[in-house]
C-alpha cells in the first residue's frame, strides 16, 4: 500500500490528514513526479471527486469531526503516523508481493552460494580469484534485504494506520458522549423549566392529569406532592432513579418560585428520584414510572390510599416495600420487567380489591400464603420467573380467569392437588416447564377454554389427548379421576369389610373366654381343675 492510508478502510485517519497541510505538503523533488500507485486503491480519473464524496459521507455520519478541538486532539493522536509517513515518503512504495517473493528467495540462494564458496575458498586458498564474484554476491544481498525491510516497514506501518484509526475512533466516541451529555443536560434545563411551569400551573388552577412521560426526567420535585386533585401521574420513560446533582439546576430555574417547593441543597446526596411527599397526592388514582431505572420505591407510596392503578414496570426494582400493601384500593398492579425475588408477605390480606396482578420476567422463587387472600384477582401474569410451586392456598382465588406460568423452566413441576378448585379459570398457560402431572381434579375445570401445556414432559395426560385439545383434556382427567375415586372406594370397601371380620372374630373369642371362666367359677375351688379348660384361648 501506499504511504496515503485508503479512506475506505481508514476513513477517519484520512479525514484527519487530508485537512492538516503540514501532514500533506510534498516536497519539490516530488511535485513533478507521478504519484506513487496504491495496489490496495488504483489511482482513477475521478479520484479526487470521490474523495471529496468520502469526507462529505465521514462527516455526515460524525458530525463532530469537524469541530476544531476535536480535530486538535485527533492531531496530537496521530504524530507517529505522521512521522513514519514521512519516513515512507522517502524510503518509497511498498514492494508488491512478487518481488519480495523474489527478493526472499533470491537472499536464501546468495547466502547458500557465499556459504559453499567460502568452503572452496579455504580449500584452494584461491580467495582472490573469486572475490569480485563475491563482491557483486554481497550487493545483490544488499538489495534483497532491502527489499524485505521496506516490505516489514510498509507492514508496521499498517498496522500503526489501524491502531491510529481505533484511537481517532476513540476520541470521537469520547466527544461525541461529552456532546450528548451536554444536550442532555441542556434538554434537562429546558423540561425542567417545562416541570416548574406545571408547579406554577397548578398553584393557581386545579389539574388533575399531569403527563410527563418521556422527557428524560430523573427526579421528580417534592413540590409535587402539594398539588392538591391530581387524579393522574405519568412519569413513564424517563430516567428516573437516585440522583445526586439535577435538583440543583431545578432550583437554579425556579428561583422565581416559592422556595419551599424544593428540596434544600443539603438534601441532594439522599434525594429520590420519587420524593416521600408523594404522599401528598391524597386523590392520586393512577400513577405510571415505568420505563425508569428505579431501583426502589418510596415507603410513602402507602399511604396513597385512593390509587387504582400502580406501573412500575420496566424497572431495576429487586423487591417492593410493605407499605405498598397498604395501597387497598389498588385494582392494577404491574411491577412486569424487574428484578424482583418475593413479594410481600401480607400483600393478599390487605389487596383485596385486586383484580390484574402482573410480575412477569422478575426472579420470584414463590408467592405469598397470603395469595389467596386476593378473592378480587381475575388476572395474574408469573410468566418467566423461577417458580417451583404454588402454595395450597393459591386454590382460593376462585375468581382467577386468566393464569400464565409459563416459562418458570426447570423450577415449576406440579401444582396444588386441588387445581381444580378455580372454577373461574378460563386460559391457562402452562407451557415450557417441567410438569409430569396436571393434577387429578384438573377435570373439574369447567370455565376453561384456552390451554397451553407445550415444552412440559407430559405423561398424564399422554400427548395425543394433549393434541385433541382443552376438551379432550378436560373429560381424560374427568374420567380418571372417576376410575381413581371408584378405585378409592372399592379399597376402602374391602377395609371396612376386613375390620368388620376381625372384629367378628374378636368378640367371638372374648365371648369364648367368658363362658370358660363362668364354668370354672361354677365346678368351685375344691373341684379338680381340669388343665384343658385352663387353656389359654
Amino acid at each position: 500500500m501506499a504511504a496515503e492510508p485508503n479512506p475506505k478502510n481508514f476513513p477517519v485517519l484520512s479525514y484527519v490528514l487530508a485537512r492538516l497541510p503540514s501532514f500533506t505538503a510534498k516536497s519539490p523533488s516530488s511535485s513533478s513526479s507521478v504519484p506513487p500507485f496504491d495496489i490496495e486503491q488504483p489511482p482513477s480519473s475521478s479520484s479526487s471527486s470521490s474523495s471529496s464524496s468520502q469526507s462529505i459521507e465521514i462527516v455526515t455520519q460524525m458530525p463532530h469531526l469537524t469541530q476544531p478541538d476535536v480535530l486538535a486532539s485527533m492531531t496530537s493522536a496521530i504524530s507517529d503516523v505522521a512521522e513514519t509517513r514521512s519516513i515512507l515518503r522517502t524510503l518509497g512504495p511498498r514492494p508488491d508481493h512478487e518481488s519480495v517473493d523474489k527478493a526472499r528467495a533470491k537472499l536464501s540462494e546468495i547466502e547458500s552460494f557465499l556459504s559453499e564458496s567460502f568452503e572452496d575458498i579455504a580449500l584452494t586458498d584461491a580467495a582472490a580469484k573469486d572475490e569480485k564474484r563475491r563482491h557483486e554476491m554481497d550487493q545483490e544481498k544488499t538489495w534483497c534485504e532491502s527489499v524485505l525491510k521496506l516490505d516489514e516497514v510498509h507492514a508496521s506501518y499498517e498496522k500503526l494506520l489501524k491502531e491510529a484509526e481505533e484511537r481517532l475512533v476513540r476520541i470521537y466516541e469520547s466527544a461525541e458522549k461529552n456532546a450528548a451529555e451536554d444536550e442532555e443536560n441542556v434538554a434537562a434545563v429546558e423540561v425542567n423549566e417545562e416541570v416548574v411551569g406545571i408547579l406554577q400551573h397548578a398553584s393557581a388552577n386545579p389539574v388533575d392529569r399531569v403527563d410527563l412521560s418521556g422527557r428524560k426526567l430523573r427526579l421528580l420535585p417534592e413540590a409535587f406532592g402539594r398539588i392538591q386533585g391530581l387524579l393522574v401521574l405519568n412519569l413513564s420513560n424517563n430516567k428516573l432513579e437516585l440522583s445526586y446533582g439535577l435538583i440543583q439546576i431545578l432550583q437554579a430555574i425556579a428561583a422565581d418560585v416559592h422556595a419551599s417547593s424544593f428540596v434544600d441543597s443539603s438534601e441532594v446526596y439522599v434525594q429520590q428520584a420519587i420524593p416521600d411527599s408523594i404522599a401528598g397526592l391524597h386523590s392520586l388514582v393512577e400513577l405510571d414510572v415505568s420505563t425508569n431505572s428505579l431501583e426502589t420505591l418510596p415507603d410513602s407510596i402507602g399511604l396513597l390510599s385512593k390509587l387504582k392503578i400502580l406501573n412500575v414496570s420496566t424497572n431495576k426494582l429487586t423487591c417492593l416495600p410493605d407499605s405498598i400493601c397498604r395501597c387497598g384500593s389498588l385494582v392494577i398492579l404491574d411491577v412486569s420487567f424487574n428484578r424482583l425475588t418475593y413479594l410481600p408477605t401480607n400483600i393478599g390480606l390487605e389487596l383485596v380489591n385486586l383484580e390484574k396482578l402482573l410480575v412477569q420476567y422478575n426472579k420470584i422463587r414463590s408467592f405469598p400464603t397470603s395469595i389467596g387472600e386476593m378473592r378480587s384477582l381475575k388476572h395474574l401474569d408469573a410468566h418467566f420467573n423461577e417458580l417451583y410451586g404454588l402454595p395450597d392456598s393459591f386454590v382460593l382465588l376462585t375468581n382467577l380467569e386468566y393464569l400464565n406460568l409459563s416459562s418458570n423452566f426447570s423450577d415449576l413441576k406440579d401444582l396444588p392437588s386441588s387445581f381444580g378448585d378455580l372454577i373461574s379459570l378460563q386460559e391457562l398457560d402452562l407451557s415450557n416447564n417441567q410438569i409430569h402431572a396436571l393434577p387429578d381434579t384438573f377435570g373439574t375445570l369447567d370455565s376453561l377454554t384456552k390451554l397451553n401445556v407445550d415444552q412440559n414432559p407430559l405423561v398424564v395426560p399422554p400427548e395425543e389427548v394433549v393434541k385433541e385439545g382443552v376438551e379432550a383434556v378436560k373429560t381424560y382427567m374427568g374420567q380418571r379421576r372417576i376410575r381413581m375415586l371408584e378405585e378409592e372406594e372399592k379399597k376402602k370397601m374391602e377395609e371396612e369389610m376386613e375390620q368388620a371380620n376381625a372384629g367378628w372374630l374378636t368378640r367371638t373369642t372374648s365371648k369364648l373366654k367368658t363362658y370358660v371362666a363362668d364354668v370354672s367359677e361354677y365346678l368351685g375351688t375344691n373341684s379338680p381343675r381340669d388343665p384343658y379348660l385352663e387353656r389359654q384361648l
